[in-house]
């Protein structure tokens, strides 16, 4: 087995265990990180299987990581608007929805998802070393390495797009930074686009974030009273958002 072959099955090994010990982290229902801590390894996860799409072996565990990322992601939402509103010290507003996230880790953990995740790891292995032994991997490096350069010229094309569309642009460079900490050796990006990617991505993220409060406050009567403020912010991370993307056209070609 090649180095980068073994390397793959021994990333995956360990997130198999990280997501093994979330699991049991939500089981205790006493740790505030452990939704979070399960989304990253899930993250990790996918971005490790992403440019290998294709490969047979990979393709289940892709699909199960990625339906599992699809169900918790509203919960996690969730959790980060509490999170919020416990700084703002709206306390009877947190109460009324605390029921609704512990609910929410309930159904989570019953899921069929979770088992079905731990499957797939658990037959991953098997798949990933018989695919070797029938030379299914050869020249996978290669392979990597160009998609992973086909998602950074996707990138700057959507860059200079003037009806680019910031969720679209949050999906294109979470791809491209979660990709390049995959795979550093190959992704060709320097420490200081890495840097710009990860102030892009936050400065998206809080405008995500306020975007969908808006709409909450939009059915939800009791956070009315954020709405000005969230409104004042949403204009500040829009202006963010156009500051980080106007300097990551510099590293993409644009």
């Amino acid at each position: 087995m090649g180095r980068f072959i073994g390397a793959e099955l021994q990333q995956v090994l360990r997130l198999q265990i990280t997501l093994y010990a979330c699991r049991e982290r939500l089981l205790a229902a006493t740790d505030p990180e452990a939704l979070h801590d399960l989304r990253i390894a899930l993250r990790k996860l996918r971005s490790l299987l992403r440019p290998l799409r294709g490969v047979e072996a990979c393709d289940a565990l892709q699909q199960q990581a990625a339906e599992l990322g699809r169900i918790s992601g509203p919960l996690r939402d969730l959790e980060v608007l509490l999170a919020h509103l416990q700084g703002l010290g709206m306390r009877d507003a947190v109460s009324r929805r605390q029921p609704r996230l512990l609910e929410g880790y309930r159904a989570l953990l019953a899921d069929d998802a979770l088992p079905a995740l731990f499957e797939a790891l658990d037959q991953w292995p098997h798949s990933w070393r018989q695919a070797a032994a029938d030379a299914e991997l050869t020249g996978l490096a290669k392979r990597v390495k160009r998609r992973l350069a086909k998602q950074q010229r996707r990138l700057g094309e959507a860059l200079v797009d003037p009806a680019h569309d910031r969720h679209r642009l949050r999906l294109l460079i979470k791809r491209v930074r979660y990709g390049a900490e995959a795979y550093p050796q190959l992704s060709g990006l320097s420490a200081n686009t890495l840097a710009r990617l990860k102030a892009a991505q936050s400065a998206l993220g809080d405008w995500h974030d306020r975007l969908q409060w808006l709409q909450r406050a939009e059915q939800e009567a009791d956070l009315a009273a954020c709405v000005a403020t969230w409104r004042t912010a949403l204009q500040a991370a829009e202006e963010a958002v156009d500051l980080q993307l106007l300097m990551l056209q510099e590293d993409f070609g644009c």
